[in-house]
């Protein structure tokens, strides 16, 4: 005998507790007055929407990996390189833990990605932290003042002269004028404000790609595990 699924309208089995296609929780009608027939087997846990995040039992999870994957990413990390990899792994392995004590045993993709936002948050959020601060060392407890500042006027440097080479190319722009500007904005980068300046918006877009890579994480932890424990029709 079979049913069908009230939001997507898919047949479903008798037996079967939720939708194979949208894992919505199907009603369980007992038998149990119904004479010749046995009584249904009643669900005593509590049924969960598989579009909902209980963040009671989320949050745990995410904190343990969002920690290990923030230090990671961060620029203290000799294996910081690979930061939107630990991040994006965090992330779907903080759904597939999760999913683990949960029923149904699937979350939808949206969810995942809810999932995924919060580790990317929390563990970006670490990464800027430890990057700022191992920066900081460096220059205050280290003296590695003049190695760093030596350092961030060779790449200043290279960046202007490509900048240059570029414009230059064009054939249209003055060249006093375009010397006399470059010299204004290699004068601004190389001051102490704009070394900060320039170091905190890299530190911020680098979080904000981790924070992009953890989302798509958990949408595709969501997505893989709701493959391997949806039940077949």
């Amino acid at each position: 005998m079979e049913i069908t699924c009230t939001r997507c309208h898919q047949a479903i089995e008798a037996e079967n507790c939720f939708c194979p296609k949208c894992g919505l929780p199907q009603l369980q009608y007992s038998a149990e007055n119904v004479p010749g027939q046995a009584p249904a087997e009643r669900f005593t846990e509590p049924i969960r929407d598989a579009a909902s995040v209980d963040w009671k039992r989320a949050m745990p999870l995410v904190l343990m990996l969002a920690v290990p994957a923030g230090l990671l990413s961060s620029g203290a990390s000799p294996m910081g390189f690979l930061g939107l990899f630990w991040m994006s792994a965090a992330a779907a392995w903080a759904v597939a833990l999760y999913l683990r004590s949960q029923r149904p045993a699937w979350i939808t993709i949206g969810a995942g990605a809810r999932i995924g936002l919060v580790t990317g948050l929390l563990g970006a959020w670490l990464a800027f932290g430890v990057s700022g601060s191992a920066l900081l060392v460096q220059r205050v407890v280290f003296h590695q003042s003049s190695q760093i500042d030596a350092e961030w006027k060779s790449r200043i440097e290279m960046s202007q002269q490509m900048t240059q080479g570029w414009a230059m190319g064009g054939g249209s722009v003055d060249p006093a004028q375009m010397q006399a500007v470059r010299a204004q904005i290699l004068a601004f980068m190389l001051s102490p404000q704009g070394h900060a300046g320039l170091e905190a918006f890299s530190f911020a877009s680098t979080s904000a790609f981790l924070v992009l890579f953890a989302i798509a994480g958990g949408a595709l932890g969501a997505r893989l595990q709701a493959r391997a424990r949806r039940p077949q029709a």
